[in-house]
């Protein structure tokens, strides 16, 4: 189509395209964006505050967390797990409170009406002197009566305005989960992660400003977020996935400390993305919003 047939909007049918250029003009509709590679955080950074970390340490799901910034999530969680909490006895002690007051009233109800169906056995003098509408008036006023306790509500009748009941709080849950990985997470599962720098020399403000900051604790190859990595639990050195395959699962020692190795001292770490391959994140951003109707 060429640029005058896109431009031309004096066509009885509205096009795909010019669907498509209304709804990025007006807000409407999901939008999707890619990701660059400035927007994903690098393998050394902290997933709360996207920092390279001083004091790093890792879940046992190989999320990378700064260790004040993970304890000070975890304090968060609790402190607003027991207000929760509190507000949810609140609410238990005053439904409990409710009820008790709404059986009592029922049953006084019950014996209100035991005694008005007692009270309606006996049978009523007849008036033997009254006309026949004197009676129909009176039997049409207590059906009046009857009929007025039954009142619907009104919106207009500051006494008959209906209310809207307060929502009920659920139990809540006294578990801190991860952030990343919505599992469970506990002070004593973080394992500190102790990084090779590239050159020892260097003060941490020039190391952070380099690409290649860290290298395998084993193989000396420069680490990144295209290089698969894992964590030794003993010692806490980083190391290549390539090393772990070929030279660690050998013999199942750590290198760095000797101390004997299982499957769950090997804690896979978790990267970010490259900006070309996705690495097991999601590259593109969208944005659910109203759709625009043809």
């Amino acid at each position: 189509m060429t640029r005058h047939g896109k431009n031309c909007t004096a066509g009885a049918v509205y096009t795909y395209h010019e669907k498509k250029k209304d709804t990025a003009a007006s807000g409407y509709g999901t939008q999707s964006i890619r990701l660059g590679k400035d927007a994903i955080k690098d393998f050394d950074c902290c997933c709360l505050s996207l920092q390279p970390c001083k004091d790093p340490v890792v879940t046992p799901d190989g999320f990378l967390y700064e260790k004040q910034a993970i304890l000070e999530y975890i304090l968060h969680q609790k402190t607003q797990i027991a207000k929760k909490m509190k507000a949810y006895e609140k609410q238990k002690q005053a439904q409990k409170s409710t009820d008790q007051s709404e059986s009592k009233s029922a049953e006084k109800q019950k014996v209100e009406k035991f005694k008005t169906s007692e009270s309606n056995i006996v049978s009523k003098p007849i008036n033997p002197f009254a006309s026949k509408d004197e009676k129909n008036a009176e039997s049409a006023g207590e059906i009046a009566v009857a009929g007025s306790s039954k009142s619907l509500p009104s919106f207009w009748v500051p006494s008959l305005t209906p209310e809207a009941k307060p929502t009920l709080l659920k139990k809540p849950s006294k578990t801190v989960l991860c952030p990343m990985s919505g599992r469970p997470i506990r002070m004593n599962e973080l394992v500190p992660v102790r990084f090779t720098p590239l050159d020892p020399g260097l003060e941490r403000v020039k190391l952070l400003s380099r690409q290649e900051r860290y290298v395998c604790a084993v193989t000396r190859d420069a680490l990144g977020n295209s290089v698969p990595c894992a964590l030794l639990r003993p010692s806490g050195a980083v190391v290549t996935l390539e090393c772990v395959e070929k030279l660690i699962k050998k013999d199942m020692m750590d290198p760095v400390s000797g101390d004997k190795l299982s499957d769950r001292d090997i804690i896979y770490l978790q990267r970010g993305g490259t900006g070309f391959a996705g690495s097991g994140v999601d590259l593109r951003a969208k944005e659910a919003r109203p759709v625009m109707q043809a």
